[in-house]
């Protein structure tokens, strides 16, 4: 696997959460989605299909279904996210060996994601690497909206002091990876089976500056190269 120079330079390590810090195998977002559902459908007095409907033509025009409800029909955001994220987490498994790669990793790391705080600080304590992490920028922190809007990163980046120019983000949706290379970061697609999550149109867009098809292997060439840098000075 070869590794591009971008990766050297990099201060400030910003990852998503869901389907990224743990594998899309272990169903969790499964889980909210059918809450989601059973949200809609209670909210609306709708039957489970018109609700899955409706939930996925928000998902594809605003990126969340939440700001869909927020933007359509004047939804608080408080009482969703507080449903939506009462799921089991123990599909979630201890990655102590994920723990131990990140600690390796020189530089910041920042959980950005459409997700709540809590839901975020739940998973990462289950996986192990709560403490490894300095900062989640949430839905909230991000004034409800969402990726891939390119407001939200800018606010990302301007809250907590990041140079873009010196700023990496790996992240399991492929379009929410072209703002951030359009503001300056280096970008890194954790590749997934999900097919909307998948570039448009087939190919690698010009966006994405690497590929990796599994989050360990890709880590593992990052700290050994810059191991390597670090011992030949």
């Amino acid at each position: 696997m070869t590794f591009p120079d971008i990766f050297d330079r990099v201060e400030t390590w910003v990852f998503d959460l869901d389907n990224t810090l743990y594998p899309a195998a272990s169903k969790v977002f499964d889980q909210i989605s059918r809450r989601m559902t059973g949200f809609i459908a209670e909210h609306f007095d709708i039957a489970p299909d018109a609700a899955m409907a409706k939930q996925r033509d928000f998902f594809m025009r605003y990126g969340t279904t939440l700001r869909g409800l927020m933007s359509e029909h004047g939804l608080k955001p408080g009482p969703f996210l507080d449903y939506v994220h009462k799921i089991d987490v123990g599909s979630v498994a201890a990655n102590p060996e994920l723990a131990l790669k990140l600690g390796r990793l020189p530089g910041r790391k920042l959980i950005f994601t459409n997700a709540s705080r809590i839901h975020a600080e739940r998973v990462m304590a289950r996986i192990g690497i709560d403490h490894h992490f300095e900062e989640i920028f949430d839905i909230a922190a991000a004034d409800y909206i969402p990726k891939p809007d390119r407001t939200s990163y800018a606010m990302m980046l301007r809250r907590h002091g990041v140079a873009p120019d010196t700023a990496c983000m790996i992240e399991d949706i492929a379009a929410n990876l072209e703002p951030a290379k359009g503001l300056g970061m280096s970008t890194v697609w954790l590749k997934g089976e999900i097919a909307w999550a998948r570039p448009k149109g087939g190919g690698i867009p010009p966006y994405i500056d690497f590929v990796a098809d599994d989050l360990g292997s890709w880590l593992d060439g990052v700290i050994e190269r810059r191991e390597n840098a670090t011992n030949a000075k």
